[in-house]
């Protein structure tokens, strides 16, 4: 499955992630390109961007995601943590393009009691002025499907619709679905049917032509709970059916898919949840080789 793949560290460097991908038998990748618990980095070398593209030539591994850092809120109703947020973002986006990763990856940010339609505006406006900069270019911005926890938006398909809506740039969006998220968020695919009627509806609301990229996680919490807690495939209140459902649609079957599971001490998680994952399509053609856990072992990174 040439589309699959998990968040990979970058411990030692940006050019690292291409080894560990290549340990956990990952096709897709998501990296953080910079601290994700840091509001700045110190800007890219050119050795930097050199290696890191030298690598990803060598391996043939993507497309690459990014993350972007956790602090972010372009939704914020607070003038000095909205500007700082864009600030961040525009540093984000210059990576990704510096890097030439095609997408940047942002939950949508939270309004903190200004309500749902303002927090929307309020991320749009931010968006707007980044773009019309003309800041990473070329990057096309995946607006992430949350569950829903506080006062944070994207919940709602019509959220991320709305976005889309309110953009003066719509060609610089997407979306990244979270299953995770979606299932906390109270779209249920755990059956056949329910799993055509949400994907019926995202394509009603937003278009399953926006559909970019997918973080497959299982989920700790129930449907509609509104918590963001992930588990392993096949280990949450999602089930395998959800997963053998997705993996096995034909409509995304290019689209890169994540996963964002907890990871262990011994960092062999992903290739198992992988595996699983191939499996489930019946198409084992990726299995891992006979150094991966040995290599997997030596690359230990944070549950994202």
């Amino acid at each position: 499955m040439p589309n699959l793949g998990a968040h990979v560290s970058v411990a030692g460097g940006l050019y690292k992630a291409f080894e560990r991908a290549e340990a956990t038998t990952c096709r897709a990748i998501q990296i953080f390109a910079k601290n994700e618990r840091q509001w700045h980095a110190r800007p890219l070398t050119e050795e930097e961007i050199a290696l890191f593209r030298a690598e990803q030539r060598r391996t043939g591994l993507g497309p690459v995601l990014v993350h972007d850092s956790y602090l972010i809120n372009l939704a914020s109703p607070k003038d000095d943590l909205w500007q700082k947020s864009m600030n961040a973002f525009a540093e984000e986006l210059e990576r990704c393009r510096q890097l030439g990763i095609p997408y940047l990856v942002t939950h949508p940010g939270a309004h903190t009691g200004s309500g749902e339609e303002e927090g929307l505006i309020r991320e749009s406006q931010a968006l707007n002025r980044l773009f019309a900069e003309g800041i990473g270019e070329g990057v096309t911005v995946l607006l992430e499907t949350t569950a829903g926890q506080g006062t944070c938006l994207g919940y709602r398909f019509e959220h991320l619709a709305r976005l889309i809506e309110l953009s003066d740039y719509p060609e610089r969006l997407g979306i990244c679905v979270d299953t995770c998220h979606i299932h906390a968020a109270g779209y249920d695919i755990r059956s056949r049917e329910d799993y055509e009627q949400v994907f019926a509806e995202l394509d009603r609301i937003i278009g399953l032509d926006r559909v970019k990229a997918f973080h497959l996680n299982d989920s700790k919490a129930g449907l509609g709970s509104r918590v963001d807690r992930h588990e392993h495939i096949g280990e949450g209140m999602l089930g395998i059916e959800a997963f053998r459902l997705l993996v096995n649609d034909p409509r995304f079957s290019t689209v890169p898919m994540v996963l964002e599971t907890p990871k262990g001490k011994e960092g062999l998680e992903d290739i198992r949840n992988l595996a699983l994952l191939r499996r489930l399509r019946q198409q084992p053609d990726e299995q891992p080789n006979e150094q991966s856990a040995g290599i997997a072992e030596r690359y230990q990174e944070p549950a994202c």
